[in-house]
């Protein structure tokens, strides 16, 4: 690699043109490719040759840019996907199946939940659900015989918990499996989870690395640092003849770093067909080069924003790890030191009401369903995408009935801030 620092991998990583290639990532919009025999094919579906065959297992454009997203995180072999769920899916479903159990936080986006908790439990997998802030005991407790893997977030949606990503990782690593970090809300700009033991990264690329509300997807990152043939018992789709590829054993034959991602592919895109188009491909890249840049702009927004509702006298609370006073500063001070996020979470005094009141007198904040792009946007978690749980799954997460989650985008602070007073004032 010719460059170093991250904001150079923002712009230029992945993709090195040669002379008289396209200066941009090309956009190599084929589901098929062209061979000359059938033995030059029958070796890609053998997994004795590198290249493309069908577009659902791989794709150029797909993954150059997978590789710069790679490179951002310092990881060994990655991959797209269609969606971010998709990608938590694969992650898991990788090394855990009918029979298997993870530990995961409790404080993790809805539809993540209710992943795990609904759809994954009726595939035969187990999940038990802890606290972020859960004691070493409640942690170890967690753990059984079967446990395949351990799995969190950065930064919570919407509940904004900071996960204790070295702790969350020494307590996987004692039990043999690997801590699974999705790095949605921080993204490889303010947080490298790799750095603090986390073994797998995954991102809903939809949110701030495409940062324009432009295309859906999501990726896997592998650090390549776990050593699944020395748990071989524990994984043995990793490390025993798969019959489905001819009796390959993806450790002896890609690696500590290739293996987990190549079996991914081979296996689950090929089964699932989850991918992401290369047409979505390449608008993530446009956004991924200005990653670096827009990243510290909502984090500065969101920061002023954070600091204006604490002191607002209609604000029962706020949730940002930036404030002082919040219960998770120190854990971002280690973790997040240059920023966290540009979401903030507050409660508006007078309960449920009183936030759906609040965000319909916005005028610049859109209620969407939709975070982390560049355009100011807002959601009552509640009401909608946590709206599946109850009330005592609601405060596990935590999200209460009064909560907002305002998105902070890159217009003008000023302009946002009289945005939300104007509206607070009609409460």
């Amino acid at each position: 690699m010719y460059y170093d620092q991250l904001e150079t991998r923002c712009v230029q990583g992945g993709y090195r043109p040669g002379n008289g290639e396209p200066r941009a990532v090309p956009i190599i919009q084929s589901t098929t490719f062209k061979y000359d025999t059938s033995e030059d094919m029958g070796k890609l579906f053998d997994l004795e040759a590198e290249g493309y065959f069908y577009s659902r297992l791989q794709n150029p454009t797909c993954d150059l840019v997978a590789r710069k997203i790679c490179e951002l995180e310092g990881g060994s072999a990655a991959m797209l996907t269609s969606s971010g769920q998709a990608a938590n899916f694969f992650a898991v479903f990788n090394i855990a199946g009918c029979g298997d159990h993870v530990v995961a936080s409790s404080s993790i986006y809805g539809g993540t939940f209710n992943l795990f908790s609904v759809t994954m439990r009726r595939m035969g997998v187990d999940f038990t659900f802890v606290s972020p802030d859960c004691s070493d005991e409640e942690l170890e407790a967690a753990f059984r015989d079967n446990t395949k893997a351990v799995f969190g977030e950065t930064i919570a949606n919407p509940a904004l918990t900071v996960l204790d990503i070295e702790r969350f990782a020494a307590a996987a690593h004692r039990h043999g499996v690997p801590l699974i970090v999705d790095n949605t809300f921080a993204t490889p700009v303010n947080c490298r989870p790799f750095r603090w033991g986390a073994d797998i990264v995954t991102h809903s690329t939809t949110k701030y690395m495409d940062g324009h509300a432009s295309a859906l997807g999501g990726c896997i990152v592998d650090s390549g640092n776990f050593d699944w043939a020395a748990h071989a018992a524990t994984f043995p789709g990793l490390t025993t003849p798969d019959e489905s590829y001819h009796g390959v054993v993806y450790t002896e034959k890609f690696g500590r770093g290739g293996a987990f991602i190549t079996k991914c592919t081979a296996q689950l895109m090929r089964d699932f067909g989850c991918c992401q188009s290369p047409q979505s491909a390449y608008l993530l890249n446009v956004g991924l080069e200005s990653l670096h840049v827009r990243m510290q702009r909502h984090c500065e927004n969101a920061q002023a924003i954070a600091e204006h509702l604490a002191g607002h006298e209609k604000v029962a609370w706020v949730r940002y790890c930036g404030l002082p006073g919040d219960p998770y500063h120190a854990l971002a001070q280690k973790y997040l030191p240059n920023g966290s996020c540009g979401v903030v979470s507050f409660g508006v005094r007078g309960g449920r009401q009183a936030a759906e009141a609040f965000m319909g007198r916005l005028k610049i904040a859109a209620i969407a369903t939709h975070v982390a792009d560049a355009r100011t946007c807002c959601l009552h978690p509640a009401s909608t995408t946590h709206r599946q749980m109850n009330d005592a799954e609601l405060a596990a997460a935590g999200v209460s009935p009064d909560l907002v989650r305002l998105s902070v985008g890159l217009e003008g602070v000023r302009d946002l801030i009289a945005d939300i007073d104007q509206a607070l004032a009609a409460v």
